[in-house]
């Protein structure tokens, strides 16, 4: 059985009220929006931009063999593994 939309509503300051005024359909771009930033958020942190205790230990642990690299190409930074290189 489909599941049924639920009606989900936040509160906006007036800049943001102001810059949707010429969106033409604001619901479809706003779940577009979160769809977006949902699938670019960080995994670890899930979004929060903050690790707790148990997480920063992990991180340590897993960046002993890992490092953050710039493309050459497109200048995205990226995890790279040290173990691969060798």
């Amino acid at each position: 059985m489909p599941r049924k939309e639920e009606i989900v509503t936040f509160k906006a300051d007036e800049s943001l009220v102001a810059a949707l005024e010429g969106v033409p359909n604001r619901s479809a771009f706003i779940r577009d929006a979160i769809l977006a930033a949902l699938e670019s958020r960080c995994p670890l942190c899930r979004g929060t931009g903050i690790l707790n205790e148990e997480q920063r230990k992990h991180w340590e642990t897993f960046a002993l063999h890992h490092h953050i690299e710039e493309c050459d190409d497109c200048h995205a930074f990226h995890i790279v593994c040290d173990v691969e290189e060798r």
